[in-house]
């Protein structure tokens, strides 16, 4: 799949259990649903969107990053149902410098079930395998055990911790940055 191709249609991955498709408009009232629980954007964000308004616009600025080939949005859907059960992206994305963030979203009821054990495989084959990257990042507040276990899981290596970086209102959280080069990714 050429690079054209990818920024033309957000290309679909497909696991045994999820899908992960390219985000769009019509996703807001349903990604509304848990983006805007606190207790699932605890590891996220102090300040979930307050407004299904609001979660519109967030799509419209990543699907206009992703027109910029800044970004790549997916929403992750359970091949079973078709409920949508979480939110993931390649954000930060440089095409010239070859790297890229990941972020995600687990609906709570999907959390600590497999989800990102599943999708993570496929998403850092499309990485490095097919957009070329050489560098991938996931970053994580620090109480977040499970994202830290996962990314020690695929072999992302901690590169350190980012002091007091966000404020909820009531304290403040460190952030731990994790990375995984190409050379050191195994399908």
């Amino acid at each position: 799949m050429s690079i054209e191709a990818i920024f033309t249609t957000i290309p679909r991955l497909v696991t045994e259990q999820y899908m992960l498709r390219g985000l769009t408009i019509d996703d807001a009232a349903e990604l509304f649903t848990f983006v805007s629980d606190k207790e699932t954007m605890k590891f996220v964000t102090p300040h979930p969107v307050q407004t299904e308004a609001e979660m519109r616009e967030i799509i419209y600025m990543q699907l206009e990053r992703y027109n910029d080939r800044r970004e790549i949005p997916w929403v992750i859907v359970n091949n079973k149902n078709g409920e949508i059960v979480g939110q993931f992206h390649f954000h930060k994305l440089n095409l010239w410098h070859k790297k890229a963030d990941i972020g995600a979203i687990i609906r709570k009821e999907y959390q600590n079930n497999g989800v990102m054990t599943e999708i993570l495989r496929q998403v850092l084959a499309f990485g490095f395998e097919t957009l070329g990257l050489n560098r991938i990042v996931g970053d994580t507040f620090a109480g977040n055990n499970g994202s830290k276990k996962i990314l020690n899981k695929y072999g992302f290596t901690k590169e350190g911790v980012l002091r007091q970086t966000d404020f909820d209102g009531e304290k403040y959280h460190d952030t731990v940055v994790y990375s995984i080069m190409k050379s050191e990714y195994i399908r």
